[in-house]
């Protein structure tokens, strides 16, 4: 697998194995360096972290997206939601759970999120090639 192809570049397409080792790497080692840093400097290091990790997160979901012939738009309004949620708490502080407001805010984060792991993790990519390139399973047969 081509690493910096994977986490740096918007161009192409990546079926479900890929994506999937990717996210798992991401997941990793964001938890970790998290765990790490909110220890060391607490919420606004961890928060500074999370934003750091947009970029590779945001590369690996646009291809993933380019194989289900979806718009990056689509991606690009999550992690637009999430970036924005990230920038509030490292002007504001930690977000605090117990207020009304804070479940109307996250809410429709969430279901977009749960909505997009569905339709990118689990569904198969278009057949054949599509606007954003070759199908990259074309030499291996679809379950």
């Amino acid at each position: 697998m081509d690493w910096i192809y994977l986490f740096a570049s918007f161009s192409g397409r990546i079926s479900r194995f890929p994506f999937w080792v990717c996210i798992g790497i991401l997941v990793v080692v964001e938890s970790t360096s998290q765990w790490v840093a909110y220890n060391v400097q607490g919420d606004t290091l961890s928060s500074i972290l999370d934003l750091a990790f947009t970029y590779p997160e945001f590369a690996v979901t646009v291809k993933r997206a380019n194989d289900r012939n979806l718009s990056p738009w689509v991606v690009g309004l999550f992690f637009a939601f999430n970036v924005a949620l990230e920038l509030f708490t490292l002007i504001n502080g930690p977000i605090d759970p117990e207020q009304g407001l804070t479940s109307v805010i996250l809410f429709p984060g969430l279901v977009l999120g749960v909505i997009l792991l569905v339709e990118l993790g689990f569904r198969r990519g278009t057949e054949g090639p599509n606007r954003f390139g070759p199908d990259p399973l074309a030499n291996t047969p679809r379950q």
